[in-house]
């Protein structure tokens, strides 16, 4: 056997028996299950949860809990589960409670914030489970952790996506010096039924609805930013996690509905900076309904006018040699995001200011 020949089979063998021996472990207990939290950000009963509970029963779920602390949530019963509300907040982050959103979806990043595993799952409350063309339920999470356990390529694209599926391999031409990979910090699932439409696109296509299942995972390729969508995510909490801060955003705020965009930009910018990848594609889960096009403008539509001034500051933006940490990149792009941003609105200066408070807070909470 050729020296190259050597390189290929032995890098790839490595990807594949890690994640052979994890989904191994399935006969012994679900893959993850002391090492992963799903959090849940919402507003009412969480009665999703039973169609869930195959998939879900087994792991720890933390529960961000938006809008009126009073109201009481209920949970199905027999599942694994801490509660927080916006005193819980409060109380354990003080002043620094500041930076966490309160009554829209990007209250979730709490729980990033206080978990205490290596990954984490997010899915929204009116996120079920979708079925594949066979039929067959799909394990949203399942294929999360698979993601999440093999390496990404965001080198050099491979033309048959990601090579470490079962059926995939690197294509002829590609370098055998890439094809050990990089840590997979995120994975970036998609939705069927209800797309992820902004409002505008949401008044014109009113009745549209997402049926084309793709069978495919590939890895972001570096210097690529795309649009993170938070209903349908996981990551390494180890690799990326203070990066996964999902703004200012709801009450008080002059905008909505962009938190997993930001998150999502900052996050690419620090992955291609310290060299790690980012998966998109599977696995699907069903949205089931559509929020109010109408409300979704008023939230949005500063978001959808600063966008084309904010995205060519993250296509642009270069962070220096010293910032070889997650936590010292995110401090330096806040900086960036003050000095280059401010000139867009005043929100920005808040912004970076929260995006420091944010990094203290998960120091004292992560030390």
């Amino acid at each position: 056997m050729c020296r190259t020949q050597e390189i290929k089979l032995s890098s790839h063998s490595t990807a594949l028996n890690h994640e052979a021996s994890a989904m191994a472990n399935t006969k012994l207990g679900p893959v993850l299950k002391d090492e992963l939290d799903i959090v849940i950000p919402t507003i009412r009963n969480l009665d999703f949860l039973e169609m869930w509970r195959p998939f879900f029963q087994p792991y720890h779920l933390i529960i961000v809990q938006d809008g009126d602390p009073s109201k009481t949530i209920r949970v199905p019963d027999g599942f694994d589960y801490e509660l927080y509300n916006r005193m819980d907040i409060d109380r354990i982050l003080g002043p620094k409670a500041s930076c966490i959103s309160f009554k829209d979806s990007a209250c979730r990043c709490f729980g990033y914030l206080i978990s205490k595993k290596k990954y984490i799952f997010t899915i929204d409350d009116d996120c079920f489970v979708a079925k594949d063309p066979s039929g067959k339920e799909i394990n949203a999470l399942e294929q999360h952790i698979k993601n999440v356990l093999t390496p990404s390529t965001p080198f050099f694209f491979n033309t048959l996506y990601d090579p470490f599926r079962e059926g995939a391999d690197f294509v002829r031409g590609y370098p055998f010096t890439l094809r050990e990979g990089v840590p997979t910090a995120v994975s970036h699932g998609l939705w069927l039924n209800i797309p992820d439409y902004d409002a505008p696109t949401q008044l014109v296509k009113p009745l549209e609805r997402n049926t084309r299942y793709v069978n495919a995972v590939l890895t972001v390729p570096k210097g690529t930013l795309f649009p993170m969508c938070g209903m349908n995510l996981a990551f390494n909490r180890e690799l990326i996690g203070p990066a996964m801060y999902f703004g200012l955003m709801g009450n008080g705020q002059p905008i909505g509905r962009y938190d997993d965009m930001w998150a999502g930009w900052c996050m690419k910018v620090i992955c291609d900076h310290l060299g790690f990848g980012v998966k998109t594609g599977l696995p699907y889960i069903w949205h089931s309904k559509a929020s109010n096009p109408f409300t979704n403008l008023k939230k949005e539509y500063k978001g959808i006018y600063w966008q084309e001034q904010i995205i060519p500051f993250f296509q642009t933006v270069t962070l220096p040699k010293h910032c070889d940490t997650v936590q010292k990149c995110y401090i330096e792009l806040s900086k960036l995001v003050r000095e280059n941003l401010s000139s867009v609105d005043e929100y920005f200066v808040k912004l970076a200011d929260a995006m420091l408070t944010w990094i203290e807070a998960w120091n004292e909470l992560n030390p």
